[in-house]
């Protein structure tokens, strides 16, 4: 039984356990993910979308077998151990094709599968949500067209599995996620875009579909191994904005899990969340914890905390991280312009510190990555002072007076996003009755 079904099971049997999936690319991301599941004693869930990581490269000049290389790496650099390793593929579909016609759209996407399970991703959303190039766009998107085409991808992945189990007789055989929640991945591009918590009727709809079409196309292994549904529980946040978790609201959907063994709902945007409002997520059965942006947020603020940090201490050869970010994004403005609307100063106070945190695009940028290393460089061959750790990580501050975190730029970084990733596992339960653990 594949872990992520052994929580589930666990879930069944009284222990309302949950799971935290870091959907990041970063290294200091990836790194804090490593840190605090080791510190709970949990799996680390890690999940790449098809955007940042596919067969082209994406926007992380990545393939999945270079991702998976990328992390495991990571992970024996950092002490992680790798049987506690679960990678992820996110939104898997024609979604980054989807101006083309549906042929080729969806022949990319059957590719993005079959390479993402031949180098061993475990876990498979498989999202056809999207309209395609040739859809009509007048027309309300048929559910049934939307199960047709994630069964065409499902039995793609078995058929790679297949092929995956002559390399590895021990390979273990992926589990599914269907469904998408509206709107699209990445956050709302306004501050209120009539956000709709799922009908029940909506999931038991698609669950339905997506069995029957998975049975049709050859791919009833893969129906049974269908282990959450997408649904949007109500939750959501904007540049300034957020949308709190509301159990009244989401009742009567989660309520039907229960006629349900084995699957739980994956909630997506569940960034910013407060800890009292995850914990109520996992109990409802919003069991998968997506977060993403509010990892990166963390990063930037601990970012810019440093250079401030670095402009008290230096006068010549800062790296000006600030400085270096926001040129890059006014170079190549595609991954912000759709999402920032306003005045070219509300733009520029987006760009520093949306929620959305479309600076998350543009931090392995090559001017990006080098002002990253040189602030680190620099605030290392200087010990920072108490008094200026206090003004601007004062958390940290009261970790290293505490003697739980040593002052030092990396560590004070990877402790920024780990706080976050605390709210999390903390709200995710004990995973000591789980095998897995």
């Amino acid at each position: 039984m594949h872990p992520l079904q052994q929580m589930i099971a666990a879930r069944e049997n009284g222990s309302p356990l949950g799971i935290c999936s870091v959907c990041s690319a970063n290294e200091f991301v990836l790194a804090a993910g490593m840190d605090r599941a080791k510190k709970w004693g949990v799996p680390l869930l890690v999940e790449a979308t098809a955007n940042q990581v596919n067969q082209f490269g994406g926007y992380t000049g990545m393939h999945p077998e270079d991702f998976v290389r990328f992390v495991r790496a990571l992970a024996e650099k950092e002490g992680f151990p790798q049987e506690r390793l679960i990678l992820g593929g996110d939104h898997l579909g024609p979604l980054t094709w989807k101006d083309e016609p549906a042929e080729s759209a969806m022949e990319k996407a059957r590719e993005l599968v079959r390479q993402y399970v031949l180098a061993g991703y475990q876990k498979i959303h498989l999202d056809t949500s999207m309209r395609l190039g040739d859809d009509d766009p007048d027309a309300p998107l048929c559910e049934t067209l939307c199960a047709e085409r994630g069964a065409a991808l499902a039995a793609a992945c078995e058929r790679a599995y297949d092929e995956l189990l002559q390399r590895d007789k021990n390979a273990p055989c992926p589990v599914y996620v269907i469904g998408s929640e509206v709107p699209v991945p990445g956050g709302v591009k306004g501050e209120d875009e009539g956000l709709r918590v799922t009908s029940p009727e909506a999931f038991e709809r698609t669950l339905r579909l997506f069995c029957e079409e998975f049975g049709k196309a050859g791919a009833a292994r893969a129906a049974k191994q269908i282990i959450a549904v997408v649904v949007q529980p109500g939750v959501e946040f904007g540049s300034q904005d957020i949308h709190a978790y509301r159990p009244a609201e989401a009742r009567e959907l989660c309520a039907r899990l229960a006629a349900h063994p084995g699957v739980v709902f994956e909630g997506h945007s569940t960034d910013y969340q407060t800890p009292e409002s995850l914990q109520e997520m996992v109990r409802d059965g919003i069991a998968i914890l997506k977060v993403g942006p509010a990892l990166t947020f963390a990063l930037r603020e601990g970012l810019f905390a440093l250079s401030q940090i670095e402009r008290e201490l230096m006068e010549d050869g800062r790296a000006d991280f600030p400085a270096a970010l926001e040129q890059a994004m006014l170079a190549c403005p595609k991954n912000w312009q759709g999402y920032y609307g306003g005045t070219p100063s509300e733009q520029a106070f987006l760009r520093k510190y949306s929620l959305s945190d479309r600076c998350r695009y543009y931090l392995g940028e090559e001017r990006v990555a080098a002002a990253t290393g040189k602030l680190l460089q620099n605030l290392r061959e200087r010990e920072i002072p108490l008094p200026l750790l206090s003004q601007y990580l004062p958390r940290q501050y009261t970790a290293v007076r505490a003697g739980t975190l040593p002052n030092e730029p990396r560590a004070l970084l990877i402790d920024a996003v780990g706080r976050v990733l605390d709210e999390y596992y903390g709200a995710c339960g004990t995973w000591t009755r789980c095998p897995y653990v």
